[in-house]
C-alpha cells in the first residue's frame, strides 16, 4: 500500500522546478539538503539565498509522525488549536510505553490493559483529525515511517529526536517537539535556523565486521555530543552507494546524538531498491525519473571544501568495528583498542546482558546478521554467557524474521523476543537482577547510553555497538572480548573463532505480514472525552502571557552540574504513563540533575525554610506563594530526546528562565515555544558567581529584541550584588512567543 499517494504526485511533478528556481535565485550549484530546503519553504515567493546559522526561515513540511509519549502532550494541544483536520498528513505510533519484560505475548498484553486510557485517547483524536494510527505492536515509529511514508526528497517532523532516521531514503526528517508539529498540522508556517552543513564523504566499502553503525559510532567520536548542532549532515561520495537503505537510516539516526538538526543520504540503487521491496515501486519510477535533482550537483562533489561549512571523510574499508560508551554516546573506541580501555578504566568486565532492537537497529538486514552468530553459536556448541533481548523494528519485521528462522535462532540460545517497540533503548525495561544499583556492563544495539537510562541503574555501565558486536559479546559475555582475533572454548573444549557476519538487505522470499497494526482515521466525528480524575490524561490550559516586566530576584532552584540531559530534567521509563498529565509528570522535574552545591541528585535548597528537598517540591512552594524560579546549568543543556516535558514542567512550576553555558537545539526551541526565556552565559566563567542561596533577576525585558543582550543580576545572601550580561538568540517571532506566553496562544 501507497500512503498519500496523490500527495506524492504533486510533490515529485514540482520538486525538479522548485529546484532549478531555488538554484537561479541562490546563482549557486546546490547540496542535496539545500535542494530539499528552499524546495519547502513555506512561501516560494521569500525565496533568497539564506545565511547558514543565522536566518530563521519559514518552511512547509510534507507531514508529521508522533510516537505515543510525546503524541499525546502534542495532541491535547492540537485540540485547542481550533482545527478540524490536521493540514499535512499525519501518524500516532504507540511504540513507547510498552514495557519489556517477561516477552513479547506477555508484555503486550500488559500493555494494552495498563495503558488503555492512553490508546483510547489517542485513536479517538486520531479518528477525528484525520491522523492515522498505528497499534501498539505494530512497530517503532522510525522503522514504520521508513517502510511506509519516508521518500526521497521530502521534508517531514516528527515528535522523536531520532525523526531523521528517514534520511536513509532522502528524506529531511527532523525532530521536534510537539508545539512544532503543531504548527505543522495547523497549517502554519514552520520555523527553523537555517542549518549549517556538514559534508562526510565516505569512500571504500565495508567489509568482514564493520557495519553501518560503525560509520555514524566513529562520526560520535569526532563531532562529540554537540560538534553537529544546528547542522545537517549530509553525506556524499562513492561510498554511499555501497550502504543499504536501512544502514543509511542508521546513520541518520544516531546523527541525533551528535545535535545534528537532520542527516540524510543522496538517492541511488540501494534506496530505489528498498521502495520496490516495501511494495512502493511507484514511487521509486517517481524519484528514478528526477534523480539528478536528489543528489548534490556535480560542482558539490567535486569541491565540497566550497559547499560545505565542514568536510569530514571516512574511508569504509578501513573503518573498524567500534564501540562507544559507557555514559555518553560519543565516546568512541575501536575494537582493537576496547579491551584496553576497559582495564584501564576499571569498567566492569564481565558483560552481563546483550540488547538488539531500538529504532537505530532493527531491521531485517540487522536481524539477518546478528542471527548468523547466532546460528554458528548453535551450530558449534558454544555456550551464551549472557542474557540476549530482541526487540524487532515492526510487525512486518517481526512475522518476516519468524517465517524465515531468524527468530528461532535467537531462541535456540536463549534470547526472548519482546515486543516490537522501543523498549529498553527508552527505559521500558522491567530488568530482572539481583542488585538494580550495582556496577555492571551491557552492551545494546541503541543510540543513547546516557546513566539511568536503560535501567534505572546509574550504575550500569551501558555501551553502544552495532547488532552483530552485540551479538558476540553476548556470547562471550566478556567486554574484552574481540571475535576479529580471539577464540572461543566450546562444550567440548574447542578453540573456536567466530565467522563474519553474514545477511541480507531483503528477505529472499518478500516481505510477509498478516495485520501490520495500521487503522486508517475515521470520517465521523465523536467527542473525545477526558476523566477529570485521570492519573494519565488531563486537559492543557493555557500558560498565562508575560505581565510585561522584567524578572525580579527569583530564587535559584538549582545550579546543575555536568552533564544535564532530557533524561535528567523529566526521566522517561516508569514516568512515561503520565506524559498525557502535565501535572503528575511534573513531579519528575530536574531530578536527575546533579545540584553543583553538594553533589547530589533531586536535593536542593528550599530558600524558604532552608531545608532540603526535591527539586520539583521545592519548585512547587514557589509557585505556591507566587514566586518565579531560575534554573542554571552548564553546557548542551537539554541534550538528547525532542522530549517537550522537559520545557513544559519548568513552565508549569513557574520556572522563568533557563540560564546556560549552551543549549541542545531541540530542547532550546521547546523552551521558546512553551513562553519560557533561554539565554546563556556571555562569559561562561560567570557560572561560577552563581552561589546556592542568590536570588537572580533578569532585566531589560521591557526592551526585549533580536540581538539585545539582557543583564542578570546576582543578589547573595551577604548583601553584595554582581551582575553580566547574558545573551538570547530570539527573533521577532520568538519574542511573541514570549510576549504571549507560549507559540500556540500567538496561533489562536
Amino acid at each position: 500500500m501507497i500512503f498519500d499517494i496523490e500527495m506524492l504526485k504533486k510533490f515529485y511533478a514540482s520538486f525538479g522546478s522548485r529546484v532549478e528556481r531555488s538554484k537561479q535565485s541562490v546563482g549557486k550549484s546546490m547540496t542535496l539538503a539545500e535542494k530539499i530546503l528552499y524546495a519547502h519553504l513555506f512561501n516560494q515567493e521569500d525565496l533568497k539565498s539564506f545565511k547558514r546559522g543565522i536566518d530563521y526561515v519559514n518552511f512547509r513540511p510534507d507531514r508529521v509522525a508522533m510516537q505515543d509519549a510525546t503524541a499525546q502532550m502534542a495532541l491535547l494541544q492540537f485540540m485547542n488549536a481550533g482545527k478540524d483536520r490536521s493540514a499535512v498528513p499525519a501518524t500516532v505510533h504507540c511504540d513507547h510505553l510498552i514495557q519489556a519484560d517477561l516477552g513479547a505475548k506477555t508484555d503486550m498484553n500488559t500493555a494494552n490493559e495498563s495503558n488503555k486510557e492512553v490508546y483510547d485517547f489517542l485513536s479517538s483524536v486520531s479518528a477525528n483529525f484525520g491522523i492515522g494510527f498505528w497499534k501498539p505492536g505494530a512497530g517503532i515509529i522510525h522503522q514504520v515511517v521508513l517502510e511506509n511514508y519516508a521518500f526521497p526528497g521530502g521534508m517531514m517532523v516528527g515528535t522523536d529526536s531520532h525523526t531523521p532516521n528517514a534520511g536513509g531514503l532522502g528524506m529531511v526528517a527532523i525532530g521536534v517537539g510537539g508545539a512544532d508539529a503543531v504548527d505543522v498540522m495547523t497549517g502554519m508556517e514552520w520555523e527553523l535556523k537555517m542549518p549549517k552543513l556538514i559534508g562526510v564523504k565516505l569512500t571504500g566499502r565495508l567489509n568482514g565486521w564493520a557495519s553501518p553503525k560503525d560509520v555514524i559510532l566513529k562520526l560520535a567520536g569526532i563531532l562529540t555530543v554537540k560538534g553537529g548542532t544546528n547542522a545537517i549532515i549530509e553525506y556524499f561520495g562513492e561510498g554511499t552507494a555501497s550502504i543499504s537503505a536501512t544502514g543509511k537510516a542508521t546513520i541518520c539516526n544516531m546523527g541525533a546524538e551528535v545535535g545534528a538538526t537532520t542527516s540524510l543520504f543522496p538517492y541511488d540503487n540501494q534506496m530505489s531498491a528498498y521502495l520496490k521491496a516495501t511494495n512502493r515501486d511507484e514511487i521509486a519510477l517517481m524519484a528514478d525519473a528526477i534523480e539528478s535533482y536528489l543528489k548534490p550537483d556535480p560542482e558539490v562533489i567535486e569541491n565540497p571544501e566550497e559547499y560545505y561549512d565542514r568536510v569530514i571523510e571516512i574511508d569504509l574499508s578501513a573503518l573498524e568495528p567500534h564501540i562507544n560508551g559507557p555514559f555518553t554516546p560519543d565516546a568512541a573506541t575501536p575494537i582493537s583498542e576496547f579491551a584496553a580501555k576497559v582495564k584501564e578504566n576499571g569498567y566492569p568486565r564481565k558483560m552481563e546482558v546483550g540488547l538488539i532492537g531500538s529504532c537505530t537497529n532493527s531491521s531485517y538486514q540487522d536481524l539477518s546478521r546478528a542471527a548468523s552468530i547466532a546460528r554458528q553459536a548453535y551450530s558449534d556448541k558454544l555456550k551464551v554467557a549472557a542474557p540476549l533481548i530482541i526487540n524487532p523494528g515492526s510487525e512486518q519485521i517481526r512475522y518476516t524474521a519468524d517465517r524465515d528462522g531468524l527468530l528461532a535462532s535467537f531462541e535456540n540460545i536463549g534470547a526472548v523476543i519482546m515486543a516490537n517497540a522501543c523498549g529498553p533503548c527508552i527505559g521500558q525495561w522491567k530488568r530482572h537482577t539481583d542488585d538494580n544499583t550495582r556496577k555492571n556492563s551491557i552492551v545494546t544495539s541503541f543510540n543513547r547510553n546516557f546513566a539511568k537510562r536503560a535501567d534505572g541503574n546509574p550504575n550500569t555501565h551501558a555501551f553502544v555497538a552495532s547488532p552483530e558486536l552485540t551479538m558476540a559479546l553476548t556470547i562471550a559475555g566478556d567486554l574484552c572480548f574481540n571475535p576479529l582475533t580471539d577464540t572461543l572454548v566450546n562444550e567440548a573444549g574447542e578453540q573456536i573463532m567466530l565467522q563474519e557476519p553474514k545477511g541480507t538487505d531483503f528477505p529472499p522470499n518478500g516481505f510477509a505480514v498478516e495485520d501490520n497494526g495500521y487503522i486508517a482515521p475515521g470520517e465521523k466525528k465523536t467527542e473525545i472525552k477526558i476523566n477529570p480524575e485521570s492519573a494519565r490524561l488531563q486537559v492543557l490550559k493555557p500558560f498565562a502571557s508575560w505581565d510585561g516586566n522584567d524578572l525580579l530576584e527569583m530564587p535559584l532552584l538549582i545550579k546543575a552540574e555536568g552533564k544535564c540531559t532530557t533524561d535528567h530534567i523529566s526521566m522517561a521509563g516508569p514516568w512515561l504513563r503520565f506524559r498525557g498529565h502535565l501535572e503528575n509528570i511534573s513531579d519528575n522535574m530536574l531530578m536527575g540533575a546533579v545540584n553543583a552545591f553538594n553533589g547530589k541528585t533531586n536535593a536542593v535548597l528550599n530558600q524558604l525554610n532552608g531545608g532540603y528537598e526535591a527539586v520539583s517540591s521545592v519548585a512547587k512552594q514557589y509557585k505556591a506563594k507566587g514566586i518565579s524560579s531560575i534554573v542554571v546549568a552548564e553546557e548542551n543543556y537539554g541534550e538528547g530526546s525532542s522530549r517537550e516535558h522537559a520545557a513544559m514542567e519548568p513552565r508549569f512550576l513557574n520556572v522563568k528562565v533557563i540560564l546556560a553555558k549552551s543549549f541542545a537545539r531541540i530542547h532550546e526551541t521547546n523552551l521558546k515555544k512553551q513562553g519560557m526565556l533561554a539565554v546563556t552565559f556571555n562569559n561562561k566563567s560567570d557560572y561560577d558567581k552563581i552561589r546556592e542561596n542568590d536570588h537572580i533577576s533578569i532585566v531589560g525585558l521591557r526592551s526585549f529584541a533580536p540581538n539585545k543582550n539582557l543583564t542578570a543580576i546576582l543578589y547573595h545572601a551577604d548583601g553584595t550584588q554582581e551582575s553580566f550580561e547574558v545573551v538570547h538568540t530570539y527573533n521577532e517571532m520568538q519574542i511573541e512567543w514570549f510576549k504571549a506566553g507560549s507559540a500556540l496562544n500567538v496561533t489562536k
